[in-house]
C-alpha cells in the first residue's frame, strides 16, 4: 500500500512542501487576441493548496491544508472569504469538482489507513458517500451526471477508465496516461495525456463512440493543460503558459509568461467556461 500511496501522491506531497498557492487572473479576449490581466492569491494559506475548480460563477473550490489534513475549501468571488465543505479527520480530499445537475461535490479521498476511493459530498452538510467501489480513482472528470472519466491506479500505472455509474460498468480506454482530463469546448470529446510513447501526447477521446485521435505532443514531460473556449489548448511550462490551436497552429507558441521570481513552477491551470478567468497553481 505504501508503494501505491507514493505513486499517486509523490508529486502532490513534494509540491505541498514548497507551499503551493491558488491564483486567480482576469482573462481578456480582443478579437481572438488573448491577454492575462490582474491576478491575486485566493488561497493564501501555508501548505498544500491546489486542484482548483470553478464551482459556479460565484465561487471556486479547491483542496486546501487545514489542521494537517487536506479538505475541500470554497472561495467566494464576491466577498473573498473561504469556507470549508469537508472535515475528514481520518483522511484528506483531492480533485474536488461539482457533480453535473447537482449542487454536491465529488472528490478523491485518501484515508490515513491507505484506503483511496471516490466520494460524493453533500454541499451543505459535508456528509459523504462512496461513488465507485473497488477502483483507486486518482484523477476524475465528469462527462455527464451518469458518466465519470477516471484516471485510475492499476498496478504501477495510471489507466484511463470510463465509469458508467447506473450500469456499474468500468471500461478501460488506455493504459499509461497522465493526470490532466478536460472537456474540449463545443465538442463531444475529452482530452487526456497519453504516456505510452517516450514523447507524451495530448489525445482526444469521444466516450460516445470510442474514437481517439492525437492532437499534439506535449512540451517535454509537462502534463497540466486546459482549454480556452475557442478550442485553444494551454499547457503549463515552468513560469510560462504555452498555447496551441489545432485549427490554425502547427506548433506551440507562448500564451503568457509570468514573473519567474513569483511563479516558479506552475502546475494546475484552468479557464472558466466564458474565458474570462484563469486559475493556476504555483509554488
Amino acid at each position: 500500500m505504501k508503494k501505491i500511496l507514493f505513486f499517486l501522491f509523490a508529486t502532490t506531497f513534494a509540491v505541498a512542501q514548497t507551499n503551493t498557492e491558488v491564483y486567480l487572473f482576469e482573462l481578456n479576449n480582443d478579437k481572438g487576441n488573448w491577454s492575462v490581466g490582474k491576478g491575486k492569491n485566493i488561497s493564501n494559506n501555508p501548505g498544500y493548496d491546489s486542484q482548483p475548480y470553478f464551482y459556479s460563477k460565484n465561487s471556486i473550490i479547491f483542496s486546501s491544508t487545514r489542521n494537517n489534513q487536506t479538505d475541500i475549501a470554497e472561495y467566494d468571488l464576491k466577498s473573498g472569504k473561504i469556507k470549508f465543505i469537508s472535515n475528514t479527520p481520518n483522511g484528506g480530499e483531492y480533485s474536488p469538482q461539482r457533480i453535473p445537475k447537482s449542487k454536491d461535490i465529488s472528490a478523491v479521498r485518501l484515508d490515513t489507513d491507505g484506503l483511496q476511493r471516490f466520494y460524493k459530498y453533500n454541499y451543505k452538510t459535508g456528509e459523504n458517500t462512496e461513488i465507485i467501489k473497488d477502483l483507486k480513482v486518482a484523477y476524475p472528470m465528469w462527462y455527464d451526471k451518469n458518466t465519470a472519466i477516471n484516471v485510475v491506479i492499476v498496478g504501477d500505472d495510471l489507466d484511463l477508465i470510463v465509469s458508467e455509474l447506473k450500469l456499474k460498468r468500468n471500461t478501460t480506454v488506455q493504459k499509461k496516461v497522465g493526470r490532466s482530463l478536460h472537456h474540449i469546448p463545443n465538442t463531444t470529446f475529452i482530452s487526456y495525456i497519453n504516456k505510452e510513447k517516450e514523447q507524451w501526447e495530448i489525445t482526444m477521446f469521444n466516450p460516445n463512440n470510442g474514437e481517439r485521435r492525437k492532437i499534439i505532443e506535449t512540451v517535454g514531460k509537462k502534463e497540466d493543460i486546459c482549454w480556452l473556449p475557442d478550442g485553444t489548448v494551454l499547457i503549463a511550462v515552468g513560469n510560462t503558459i504555452m498555447k496551441f490551436n489545432p485549427a490554425i497552429d502547427k506548433n506551440w507558441g507562448i500564451f503568457h509568461t509570468f514573473p519567474k521570481n513569483k511563479y516558479k513552477n506552475i502546475s494546475r491551470i484552468l479557464v472558466d467556461p466564458k474565458g474570462s478567468q484563469l486559475l493556476l497553481v504555483s509554488d
